[in-house]
C-alpha cells in the first residue's frame, strides 16, 4: 500500500505543478461569482482559418470542495485545444467557508444545470471562433465526472424537480475521468472523506443550503443526485478510470458500468493506466486516450 500511496502522491504532484494556462475569454454564465467559464480556443488551420470545432464542456473535481477551483484543469483544457477541440471550464460553486465542506445543496445541482443549459449559446453570442456549439461533449475528472453523468441524465430525474428536462441534452456524449459515478458505492467507500453526504447537505448550516435532516430526506435527495439511480440516458456515455486509483477507486465505475448494464445502456469503460489524476495530466498517455475518445464522441479528428 506504501507504494500505491507513493505513486499516487507523485501523480498529484505532476499534476499540481503544472504552470496554469490562462484563458482566451472567461465569461459568466450566472450572478454568482463562481458561475464563470473559461473559453480554451483550438489553433487556426495552416491558412490562419478558424475551423469549427466540437465544444468541450469540462467540470472540474476536487470532491466539491472550495479550495480546488478550475485552475488545476487549466493545463489539461489547453492541452485538449491544442488537440482541436473548443473547451469551456467550467466553474461552479463548492463548499462555503469551511474549506473541508465538500458542496452546496442544491447550489451546486443549480450551476452544473445551469452551464450545461447556457454555455453552448453563450459561445455562440460570444462569437468565439473556431466553435461549433451543436456539437458538444461533457467531460469532467472525479466530482466533474460525477457533475457530467449527472447533467447527462437530467431527463431522468422526477418531473417536479427544478432540474428536470422534458427530453435529454443534445449532447454527442460524455467522457467521465475517475468519476465518483455511483454514490452508493463511493458512500460505503467513504470516497473523499464523506463527502458525498456532504454536497447532498447532511448537516449543512451555512447560509445558501438548508439541512437535509433526517436520514428519508438524504435518501431523497441520494435519489436525485445519484448517476447510477438515472440510468438508463440514452447518450453515448465513456469513463476512463485509472486502474490504481486510491482516490476515488475502480469500484465506483464498475459500479456504474454493472447499473448501466442491468439499464440497457452500453457504457465504455477504459481502464487507464495510472491512478487518480493521469486522465487530466497533459504529460500521460491516459490524457491522449481521453482527447481521443472525446474526438470520437465528437465526430471531430484529433490533432496530433
Amino acid at each position: 500500500m506504501g507504494g500505491a500511496t507513493a505513486g499516487a502522491a507523485a501523480e498529484e504532484t505532476s499534476v499540481f505543478g503544472l504552470a496554469p494556462v490562462g484563458p482566451v475569454r472567461t465569461a459568466a454564465y450566472g450572478e454568482h461569482p463562481d458561475q464563470v467559464v473559461d473559453f480554451y480556443l483550438p489553433p487556426p488551420g495552416t491558412d490562419g482559418a478558424a475551423r469549427p470545432a466540437p465544444l468541450v464542456l469540462l467540470f472540474h473535481g476536487g470532491a466539491w470542495r472550495a479550495p480546488y477551483d478550475r485552475r488545476h484543469v487549466s493545463p489539461f483544457a489547453a492541452f485538449l485545444a491544442g488537440r482541436g477541440l473548443a473547451v469551456a471550464s467550467v466553474e461552479y460553486r463548492r463548499g462555503g467557508a469551511d474549506p473541508a465542506r465538500a458542496g452546496r445543496w442544491p447550489e451546486t445541482f443549480d450551476d452544473i444545470a445551469a452551464a450545461v443549459d447556457t454555455v453552448p449559446g453563450l459561445a455562440r453570442e460570444l462569437g468565439l471562433p473556431g466553435v461549433d456549439p451543436d456539437r458538444v461533449v461533457l467531460t469532467g475528472h472525479s466530482a466533474g465526472g460525477h457533475a457530467v453523468l449527472w447533467a447527462a441524465a437530467r431527463h431522468r430525474l422526477p418531473s417536479g424537480t427544478p432540474w428536470h428536462l422534458a427530453s435529454p441534452s443534445p449532447l454527442r456524449g460524455v467522457v467521465a475521468l475517475a468519476p465518483i459515478a455511483d454514490l452508493a458505492t463511493a458512500r460505503a467507500l467513504d470516497v473523499c472523506s464523506g463527502a458525498v453526504d456532504e454536497v447532498l447537505g447532511e448537516g449543512d448550516s451555512e447560509g445558501g443550503g438548508s439541512d437535509s435532516g433526517d436520514g428519508d430526506e438524504l435518501t431523497v435527495r441520494l435519489g436525485l443526485a445519484d448517476p447510477a439511480a438515472l440510468l438508463p440516458t440514452a447518450i453515448p456515455t465513456t469513463i476512463v478510470q485509472g486502474g490504481t486509483d486510491i482516490d476515488v477507486p475502480p469500484a465506483v465505475a464498475d459500479a456504474f458500468a454493472e447499473a448501466a448494464a442491468r439499464a440497457g445502456q452500453d457504457v465504455r469503460l477504459i481502464r487507464a493506466d495510472g491512478g487518480h489524476f493521469p486522465p487530466i495530466d497533459p504529460t500521460t498517455p491516459a490524457a491522449q486516450t481521453v482527447a481521443e475518445e472525446i474526438a470520437r464522441l465528437a465526430g471531430a479528428h484529433p490533432a496530433t
